[in-house]
């Protein structure tokens, strides 16, 4: 299963955002990661860095390696609207993501584990793929034997009242993908169009 298994701490220092965790490092150590970040010279960056980055910072939010990304992108470019707004719907779509979004686990990472060891049903059904798209209307929930475990309940903390495109239902552990998010609704700091300007040129 690809994904990315690098420091944490380092990726959350070279974007200055708690993108993979808590950001304790943050508060610890705002400096650039390596032996000479403290001095490093800030030089002014490119158009083409900034816009690199951006990518970068969507690639590890949502825990996707390069080719994953890209192909997101051109299924982006295909629907009609806007392709930025497109992206961060199809992203938020993910089913790990959504997982995450409604306070079933703590992180996307230990979302993405509990889909992929089969403990999440879409519609009735086991689903074990990470990035199985969901659509409105879609209802996601534990299947019955992780209902009564203990160590997947322990990590259930209910859903973020700000996320209004998902329903939870607390006394069923049963959740609905109302819609599609709206792009000003979703919270993370991500600047779309700096993406779409990139794989545009």
């Amino acid at each position: 299963m690809a994904r990315y298994t690098g420091p944490k701490n380092r990726i959350c220092r070279i974007f200055g955002e708690p993108i993979l965790g808590s950001g304790k490092s943050l508060q610890k150590n705002s400096n650039p990661p390596g032996q000479h970040g403290p001095n490093r010279k800030r030089k002014t960056a490119s158009e083409y860095s900034v816009q690199l980055k951006e990518k970068q910072k969507a690639k590890y939010t949502y825990g996707l390696l390069e080719k994953q990304f890209a192909n997101t992108y051109v299924e982006a470019a295909r629907l009609k609207g806007a392709t930025g707004e497109n992206l961060i719907k199809l992203l938020e779509a993910r089913l790990d993501n959504t997982v995450y979004r409604l306070g079933i686990s703590p992180t996307r990472p230990a979302a993405r584990q509990l889909v992929s060891h089969q403990h999440i049903m879409v519609n009735g059904e086991l689903v074990n793929i990470p990035s199985y798209c969901l659509k409105p209307g879609d209802v996601i929930e534990l299947k019955p034997k992780s209902k009564v475990n203990q160590t997947v309940l322990g990590f259930i903390r209910g859903k973020n009242p700000k996320i209004n495109w998902l329903d939870w239902n607390e006394k069923d552990l049963k959740g609905t993908y109302i819609a599609h998010p709206e792009r000003e609704s979703v919270p993370e700091n991500i600047k779309e169009q700096l993406i779409v300007e990139l794989y545009s040129k």
